[in-house]
């Protein structure tokens, strides 16, 4: 997977750069706009990841560069939490952005859920979850590896199997119990409570752990909320 950073604080961005190498990507980093419109054009990219604030420009007119050239996905990279900032982000086509300072678990997540959602899953076309959980992305299949390594298909509903997207999608990161809500709401056309969250966490524990009373994929973050974190 090929990442272009676009970040013009050199401290920052070799943070993320080693940060990121680390996870096996490859990082192409400049740190202006003029930079980064040369060296686009001399190469393809599986994700961008921008500074909103740059010497010479903005974040939002290299994000439109980017998209006029190829529709890849773009995370921003902001040091303002104000809302005209965010909708002008996803306006300018955006599909993410993290506000400074962040955790490099948190970004890394980030990637991984806009890498899945653009379909570009795992080179091996499937994630794992602990030691035993397989996710077909492509397939919206879930299996079990058995003591003897044989694949044990996991029937989820739509709403379960969501619910473990959005775990997969953010290890590392602990999710409370409003965030899980806000990506469960009305994906099936009906209302989520968070009664109802209670009762799809255990179903999907019930089914994915091998001992649901013991959870060691989805553990639960006392006064937090919940964390999926290998």
């Amino acid at each position: 997977m090929k990442v272009f950073l676009l970040e013009d604080d050199e401290a920052i961005a070799m943070g993320l750069k080693y940060s990121l190498e680390k996870e096996g990507y490859d990082v192409v980093h400049v740190g202006t706009f003029w930079e980064a419109k040369k060296a686009f054009k001399q190469g393809t990219f599986n994700i961008c990841i921008i500074d909103v604030n740059l010497p010479d420009g903005s974040g939002y007119d290299a994000c439109k560069f980017i998209k006029q050239a190829e529709d890849v996905p773009v995370i921003f990279l902001t040091a303002v939490d104000a809302e005209v900032n965010v909708i002008m982000g996803l306006e300018m086509g955006a599909d993410d952005y993290i506000c400074k300072p962040f955790r490099v678990n948190e970004l890394m997540a980030r990637i991984r859920t806009v890498l899945r959602r653009s379909g570009q899953g795992s080179e091996s076309g499937f994630e794992t979850l602990g030691c035993n959980i397989r996710i077909y992305t492509n397939e919206a299949k879930v299996t079990r590896l058995d003591d003897q390594g044989k694949e044990e298909a996991i029937e989820l509903t739509a709403l379960e199997y969501r619910l473990l997207l959005t775990f997969a999608g953010n290890r590392g990161t602990v999710l409370s119990r409003n965030m899980l809500l806000q990506d469960l709401w009305d994906v099936e056309g009906d209302f989520v409570n968070d009664n109802t969250l209670t009762v799809y966490i255990k179903r999907l524990r019930d089914k994915i752990e091998r001992d649901p009373a013991e959870p060691e994929i989805i553990k639960t973050v006392r006064g937090l909320g919940y964390i999926v974190d290998r």
